[in-house]
């Protein structure tokens, strides 16, 4: 896909009027414009000279990005300033013009609004100079108006730009009204000088009320506003890519000759030996070929317990080295590391998903020639009819006055305001109208677990001991803790943190331990009171001693309810099971009813292995559950989700982005990380999970009011319209004065407001009026048929797989088989149920398994 950056884009108009005339050169197959990074990606065989013409036709202006024949290393060297380049274009550079062009408004406006409506209306004292000298003062009132339209050009500019190549937008709406309101004053300053001229006072004073210089500016003032906050929504948007491009590392440490070098991180080549000290980030994508250590990948999964690694495991960059010193070989560089592509994923995203067009957007384009059509004909048919110019000229006008799109314009932005506002009380944050617009047509809701679902936090759920070996009387659970607590007090595990965390809560004394040591992948081992105490998993502990069979029936136990069960031992003895679980956060389960309530389907996402997400999926409520998803999995399961309907993803780690982005909405829990947030169209202050289905409500109450708005606009409209033509003159008398057409423009404003100011009472957390969703025409049963799935299953043991990460290798090779539809993997049994969906040899499956250093004992 080529490349191109695109300048002069304003409004999802322009993006749309690109991406339209790009499409039609000859030799494009597809093209996608991106307004949140001024990008556009096209494909097919047309040159770069016919894009960027196509481009400069439209009105705008285009040039390639970088060159299709960078090598491989040239790409790797250059992509720390490609890096720097990309960071500057997202700089949002537009919210402070139109701040400065709304200050610069607003003061002129001010002494405007208080020569006109002041003085005319409520009879403020003016300076003696005005006193009697109406001309003075109309030219006082042009003057300022003339002003405020100079100021706010760009309106002018983009509006009758778009009418010239017939594809009108809002802009061309306000600058219509805008004009049309300054063009009439214009034309009634001038009558009022002749009639001064002439000695007729009584004309000149009723020139004075037929000026509408106030609504001329009032208009481009109040639209500066909208226009402000979306360019600061835009800005904000566009710092989910500025978050992710800052977590790349700048330096590597490499050996080369046998000697340490720091250099640059674009320096690396492919194959090269780096070294990586405890606390230090990952400079690139490599595999360990020396040193065992733990590595936090919070910044790419979410997840905040770290991963153990040893000699030919894969490490990614912006990870952290928590522990142990490392030397790992580069296996990818440059553009081709994992953070680059996720940070590509959020880019793609961002530039495929369709905004959400708002309904006065979607009729401007008929509204606008409609109006000035009837404009026109009414004029005409007046002169026709035998009326004076005048007649025939002012009810032209009149047209275009009582059609001002200010309560079109006003019904979406205002609403939007409002429910923002009512939003930001409750700590739902939604950071664009668009977003508030469409949480509500929600179908599905995916939901991450970690942080989301659950707490984010181990915690110490179940203390076991082993009664035979606790022979005195007492806390034999209390005796438990505090030998778990003092060989874990020197360990950095999450899971060791949860025990410390308890034995703190409970007051359990730590007790000094020598000889620690950790193995990696298994567990601890150190010396307590003259004793050999060895803890870790079941596998770990039952080398060493015997584990009866109600201990490794309650570690099943444990197992199926989501828990990690930890295994004691002193010397050759068991003292027992310490259980730790992510918690499922309180208000979890009622917020999951309320969504089905709202007739949402929900979907837990997990990186868990299947038994422990279906544990926590039952505790939650949701209707499926997703198991095993690699952290870059969970942005294709969204892809495949919104075939089935309208999805909202719910995350809070920075593995999240892509899927908050994917999502047709991305919601990020507040206490996530800042990239989730900064992908996410609506943010959750108070990281609770109940707000999910109150932003839904919020958002199907805002929908509603902008409805009744759009209504009420176009009911307006439909009345005023023919009114202002001067239909109803030869039956009764009724013509329309361009004064009271904008007095009824404000009037229907002042309608659709009070009509938004409504939201403010909507109960964003009372379940009692919830309605279903539209059902879903799609597949409405969201799931695969059954006669689709074939019953086909083969039971795979397996031996050396000793945590969660085991498991999800084994299943990520297995379900990268066509064969395979689904495998289930366990490696507390040591087994890989498959289901097929066409015959494969079990060779196959074994050849698989033992590719990812696994050792498969028998297939049945």
């Amino acid at each position: 896909m080529k490349q191109y950056t695109v300048t002069g884009m304003s409004c999802a108009a322009c993006s749309a009027r690109v991406e339209k005339a790009v499409s039609k050169v000859d030799g494009v197959t597809s093209c996608s414009v991106s307004l949140l990074t001024n990008s556009m990606g096209v494909e097919g065989s047309a040159t770069d000279a016919q894009i960027v013409e196509a481009v400069e036709q439209a009105g705008y202006g285009a040039s390639p990005k970088g060159t299709a024949t960078e090598s491989e290393n040239d790409k790797a060297n250059n992509s720390l300033e490609q890096l720097k380049a990309a960071q500057d274009a997202l700089v949002d550079r537009e919210t402070p013009k139109l701040r400065n062009r709304l200050i610069a408004s607003l003061i002129f406006l001010v002494v405007l609004m208080y020569f006109s409506m002041g003085h005319m209306m409520w009879g403020w004292p003016l300076p003696e100079f005005f006193n009697g000298n109406h001309v003075a003062m109309g030219l006082l009132q042009l003057l300022l108006t003339v002003a405020v339209m100079v100021i706010n050009q760009k309106f002018f500019i983009s509006g009758f730009k778009g009418l010239i190549h017939g594809a009108p937008n809002m802009d061309t709406l306000v600058a219509l009204g805008s004009a049309a309101s300054f063009g009439y004053s214009v034309y009634a300053l001038f009558a009022m000088t002749a009639a001064q001229v002439n000695g007729d006072m009584d004309a000149v004073m009723s020139y004075m009320h037929e000026f509408y210089f106030e609504s001329a500016a009032m208009i481009l003032a109040l639209i500066t506003v909208g226009k402000m906050l979306e360019a600061h929504s835009k800005g904000k948007t566009t710092d989910a890519l500025k978050s992710l491009m800052q977590l790349a590392p700048k330096t590597a440490t490499v050996v080369r000759d046998g000697v340490e070098q720091e250099i640059s991180v674009d320096a690396v080549k492919k194959g090269d030996i780096f070294v990586v000290r405890p606390g230090e980030n990952i400079p690139v994508d490599g595999e360990i070929i020396d040193g065992t250590t733990a590595v936090n990948e919070s910044a790419l999964t979410g997840e905040s317990i770290p991963v153990d690694k040893q000699p030919k495991d894969a490490v990614s960059a912006a990870t952290v080295n928590q522990s142990g010193f490392i030397k790992c070989r580069a296996t990818r560089v440059g553009e081709d590391t994992t953070l680059s592509q996720i940070i590509q994923m959020v880019s793609d995203a961002a530039a495929t998903k369709a905004p959400i067009a708002k309904i006065a957007d979607r009729v401007s384009g008929v509204f606008v020639p409609a109006v000035i059509t009837i404009a026109i004909i009414t004029i005409i048919a007046w002169l026709i009819a035998g009326e004076t110019v005048g007649f025939a000229l002012a009810r032209g006008i009149s047209v275009l006055v009582i059609s001002c799109p200010c309560a079109l314009g006003l019904a979406t932005p205002v609403a939007i305001m409002v429910g923002n506002g009512k939003g930001a009380k409750s700590g739902i944050l939604f950071k664009t109208a668009a977003s508030l617009e469409a949480t509500g047509r929600t179908q599905i809701v995916a939901l991450d677990k970690t942080g989301t679902i659950t707490s984010g936090e181990p915690k110490v759920t179940d203390i076991v001991p082993d009664e035979t070996f606790f022979e005195e009387t007492g806390n034999h659970a209390g005796a438990l803790l505090a030998i778990a607590a003092s060989v874990e007090a020197k360990s950095e595990h999450p899971l060791a943190k949860a025990i410390m965390e308890r034995a703190k809560t409970d007051e359990i004394a730590v007790a000094e331990v020598t000889d620690f040591s950790a193995v990696v992948g298994n567990g601890l081992t150190a010396i307590l009171a003259g004793k050999m105490i060895k803890a870790g998993n079941l596998a770990f502990v039952s080398k060493f001693v015997k584990v009866s069979d109600d201990m490794r029936a309650k570690a099943v136990e444990f197992s199926k309810e989501g828990k990690t069960p930890l295994f004691f031992a002193a010397d050759d003895r068991l003292c027992g099971i310490i259980a730790v679980a992510d918690t499922i956060k309180e208000d979890s389960p009622e917020a999951v009813r309320q969504l089905k309530n709202m007739g949402i389907r929900v979907v837990m996402l997990t990186g868990d292995n299947e038994q422990t997400a279906n544990a926590i999926g039952k505790q939650a409520g949701v209707d499926e559950v997703i198991a095993g998803v690699l952290p870059d999995g969970k942005e294709a399961v969204i892809r495949k989700l919104k075939k089935q309907g309208r999805v909202a993803m719910v995350g809070d780690g920075i593995n999240d982005a892509p899927a908050l982005t994917r999502a047709d909405m991305g919601i990020a829990i507040g206490a996530g990380s800042d990239v989730a947030i900064d992908a996410a169209d609506v943010v959750l202050m108070k990281s609770r999970l109940i707000d999910v289905p109150a932003a839904v409500r919020l958002s199907r109450a805002t929908l509603t009011n902008i409805h009744e708005n759009l209504f009420w606009a176009f009911f307006y409209n439909v009345i005023g319209i023919p009114l202002a033509a001067g239909l109803w003159y030869p039956l009764l008398g009724w013509k329309l004065n361009p004064m009271f057409g904008a007095a009824a423009m404000s009037l229907s404003s002042f309608c659709v407001v009070t009509n938004a100011l409504r939201l403010n009472l909507c109960r964003v957390y009372d379940p009692k009026h919830d309605r279903k969703a539209t059902p879903d025409r799609k597949n409405k049963t969201n799931k695969p048929n059954e006669s689709e799935e074939k019953s086909m299953t083969k039971t795979m043991n397996i031996e050396g797989m000793m945590c969660g990460h085991c498991e999800a290798r084994v299943k990520k090779a297995l379900e990268a088989l066509d064969a395979v539809s689904e495998a289930v993997v366990s490696y507390e049994s040591g087994t890989a149920v498959v289901t097929l969906s066409s015959d494969i040899s079990d060779e196959k499956l074994k050849e698989t398994v033992e590719a990812e250093d696994y050792k498969v004992t028998s297939i049945q």
